[in-house]
């Protein structure tokens, strides 16, 4: 499903958009979490994000908060509208994004840096102009900085909100734990708490602005067609849960209105769906794999805190 911008030609720019689509697909990234044995991930496995990345309810919503919390910059907005195949494939290229993730926190770390240097290269050809006339860099440090802080936000408010709760310190762990892959991606200055988050949203929000591409990205989400085998109530709630994380002051900006509400339902349905993944032993994730790399039970990244340190010891 394509995204309509008012603000475009389809006529024009429809064989670009193919070329686009064409080129992201030779990129696939094919990822073995397995291999090479026993070499290490950019961040430890006992670590928070270990944790966090494992549930997909916390990535599916905390994913689509931090979309909304970057296209908000209509600089950012921009880079990704006119650059990129968001506007004929903005699953695909989302599913991308979630792999580049995935690979930073959970991949060996040869594959983290190399996927982490495409993904560089790709964007220092991104650049231009905003419909307002601003120019913009994708390399710029503030647009990384806040790209990296948008996504640490996301998924660490998800888990917290809908999965279980995080004590202060771990939520400053895994603010603190993403700054190595964040230093790789450019990043000159990461969050190291949710209010150094805030005080980065406060200098870029007066530049906030609402715009059609959110909406149709949060009916996108919303209507099912990211996961079709869930049910569609789950998407809806998904959508809403990831607008209920926002700061109200970001909603506000961006005129998403009481459609967007959760629901008594809405929260209910994410927080049951969230501990049913937190529990779900995927044997396939990358999470399960990586732990096996390294020689560790598989289901390491379940297990409390404690027995962790009991293994990692006894294998020093």
């Amino acid at each position: 499903m394509a995204l309509h911008d008012p603000e475009t030609n389809e006529n024009t720019i429809a064989p670009a958009l193919a070329e686009r689509a064409r080129k992201a697909a030779s990129r696939e990234w094919k990822v073995d979490f397995r291999n090479p044995v026993g070499e290490p991930s950019l961040i430890a496995p006992d670590s928070v994000q270990w944790k966090v990345f494992r549930n997909m309810i916390a990535m599916g919503v905390g994913g689509v908060a931090a979309v909304l919390l970057e296209f908000a910059d209509a600089r950012i907005r921009s880079g990704v509208w006119d650059h990129s195949v968001y506007p004929i494939d903005p699953i695909g290229r989302s599913r991308r994004t979630g792999t580049a993730a995935m690979v930073g926190v959970y991949g060996p770390a040869s594959m983290a840096r190399k996927v982490i240097g495409a993904v560089t290269k790709m964007h220092a050809k991104v650049g231009g102009e905003t419909p307002g006339g601003r120019a913009y860099q994708a390399l710029e440090p503030e647009l990384l900085n806040w790209v990296h802080a948008t996504a640490g936000y996301g998924f660490m408010k998800a888990y917290h909100t809908f999965v279980r709760p995080l004590s202060e310190a771990d939520q400053t762990r895994f603010f603190e734990e993403g700054q190595t892959v964040g230093a790789l991606y450019g990043v000159t200055h990461s969050a190291a708490s949710e209010a150094d988050f805030m005080d980065m949203m406060n200098a870029l929000l007066p530049d906030f602005e609402p715009h059609p591409i959110n909406t149709e990205f949060l009916d996108i989400i919303a209507s099912g067609k990211a996961a079709p085998g869930t049910p569609k109530f789950l998407h809806r709630a998904l959508a809403r849960g990831a607008v209920s994380i926002l700061p109200p002051v970001v909603r506000e900006r961006l005129e998403l209105g009481a459609e967007w509400d959760l629901t008594t339902f809405d929260r209910m349905a994410l927080r049951t769906a969230g501990k049913l993944a937190d529990t779900w032993r995927d044997t396939t994730s990358p999470a399960w794999q990586a732990a096996e790399r390294l020689g560790l039970p598989g289901s390491f990244a379940w297990l409390p805190y404690e027995r962790q340190q009991r293994i990692l010891t006894a294998k020093r």
